[in-house]
């Protein structure tokens, strides 16, 4: 299979997937024993790239916080009503230095991982944590001019946001990584990206990532933004991604880096040259059931929605198939994975998992297969296996009342893909509850003088029209609440 234009990527939650090989193995799972039938079957649903979230090595600092935090606990304790002190490893995102976790194997076996991805066209994704790192890493005794630190008064009056650690050349205040919304995140140490030595160090950080994988997620990108970093720290600081991301695509043209970015500053990282952002906003917005904001949405340029990650769920986010209904989750799934951009899927919503597993766990619960999920993800993943939606030209099109007094048309969200003159296919999606009906307009001049079959590739109809009707009055859809259309375009005598 050829590379898309508009691929998909599996987030894959490295540590519990192996501590389940683990049980089922009956020895300690590594890297090596992730299974080839695994890949292969990645591989054959569509997937280019695989995202393996947490395989960096994390310390007993962390840990300590996170199996010590009432807060944190209480979510864990949720998940697992079994939880047990092994389950809580702490974050994946708590790095105490950027090595293969030994636990997991180590670099080696990620390297025999990598080749074995490889072989079956699947790239590798890693994490890169750029705002803070664990209180164990190595840089807190050698270099604490690296981190953003605080006075007396600072530890008495935000505790929350600082703490005193000894370094074995002192007991400096240090701060904990944090946005400038929430309290600090009390595992880490902030790293200052106002000192020149630290942006260097950090730079060859990344460039020694890019050696072992094909792509980074950053995690929280816009909080090294300088005028976000000043607004937070009163530190000024120089930009860091355009001078990092163009040191690491010295040695690696095709690097590919996706940005985990919120508060629309997603056009920001990309000008900055991110090759993917978040797209929270189309997520947040089907969520509340907004079409006509979802549509405003997918109105932006194609030079930003080509760049957008589309997703309804991740490691952060609640799972899609707890937060949606199955008809809205079914219509969510359809206008956001049949968007241009990459397509982000995450490990146990294609089996509609409904519980979220937090990053400092490696034990999730045991689900049933959802065979609803199951199935709705099946189908749509055969769409875009389809060559025009891996590798087409997407539009969004125009649609309107059927008739004078009927709104409803309001609650459509329709678009196209073509590839050459004859490969098309026609999205249409009633995101509202209620029965709708509207005209979708189709100025294609290659309707004219031909009879076309509209084969739904989401049931089992098919409908022939005149095109010179669908150019002149448009295609009139009629549809229940959260239902859609995926129309295979296929041309008659």
């Amino acid at each position: 299979m050829t590379p898309s234009r508009h691929p998909l990527l599996y987030q894959l939650n490295t540590r519990v997937v192996l501590n389940e090989l683990s049980r089922s193995l009956g020895h300690v799972a590594t890297l090596d024993d992730f299974p080839d039938t695994e890949l292969d079957r990645l591989a054959a649903l569509g997937f280019e790239w695989i995202w393996l979230l947490s395989v960096w090595q994390t310390g007993d600092a962390a840990r300590r916080v996170s199996r010590s935090n009432p807060q944190w606990r209480a979510e864990f304790e949720h998940t697992l009503p079994d939880l047990r002190e092994a389950d809580i490893a702490g974050s994946g995102f708590a790095i105490s230095g950027y090595t293969v976790h030994r636990d997991l194997g180590g670099a080696a076996a990620l390297v025999r991982l990598r080749t074995r991805m490889r072989q079956r066209g699947l790239k590798l994704m890693l994490d890169f944590v750029p705002n803070h790192m664990a209180p164990d890493h190595a840089w807190t005794a050698r270099f604490s001019d690296y981190f953003v630190q605080g006075s007396e008064a600072d530890l008495e009056h935000a505790p929350q946001n600082y703490f005193r650690m000894d370094t074995g050349a002192g007991s400096p205040v240090f701060a904990h990584g944090r946005d400038p919304y929430f309290d600090g995140w009390p595992d880490t140490v902030q790293l200052n990206y106002g000192n020149p030595s630290l942006q260097r160090a950090m730079q060859g950080e990344l460039a020694r990532i890019a050696d072992q994988c094909d792509g980074v997620r950053c995690d929280m990108a816009m909080l090294l933004v300088p005028e976000v970093f000043e607004r937070t720290w009163g530190i000024r600081a120089e930009p860091f991604w355009p001078g990092a991301i163009e040191v690491v695509r010295r040695g690696h043209p095709n690097f590919v880096f996706l940005a985990e970015v919120y508060w629309d500053m997603e056009w920001t990282l990309q000008c900055q040259g991110f090759d993917y952002t978040y797209d929270k906003r189309l997520y947040d917005r089907l969520r509340d059931a907004h079409a006509r904001s979802a549509r405003e949405h997918l109105c932006a340029d194609l030079a930003f929605q080509n760049r957008s990650a589309r997703f309804l769920e991740n490691h952060d986010e609640p799972r899609a198939a707890a937060t949606f209904t199955p008809e809205m989750h079914a219509a969510a799934a359809v206008i956001s994975f049949l968007s241009p951009g990459l397509r982000f899927f995450h490990d146990g919503q294609l089996e509609g998992r409904r519980a979220r597993v937090s990053p400092h766990l490696v034990r999730r619960p045991e689900e049933p297969l959802d065979h609803e999920v199951a199935d709705l993800y099946e189908r749509l993943l055969a769409v875009l296996r389809h060559s025009v939606v891996r590798g087409g030209q997407w539009r969004l099109l125009e649609t309107e009342r059927a008739w004078p007094e009927n709104a409803s048309a309001a609650h459509f969200i329709a678009f196209s893909w073509q590839r050459g003159a004859r490969d098309w296919l026609w999205v249409v999606v009633n995101y509202a509850p209620q029965q709708s009906q509207c005209f979708v307009r189709l100025p294609i001049d290659e309707l004219a003088g031909r009879m076309v079959r509209l084969e739904d590739l989401s049931g089992p109809n098919s409908y022939d029209r005149s095109g010179d009707d669908l150019q002149k009055r448009g295609l009139y859809v009629d549809l229940a609440g959260w239902k859609y259309h995926i129309f295979e375009v296929q041309w008659l005598a």
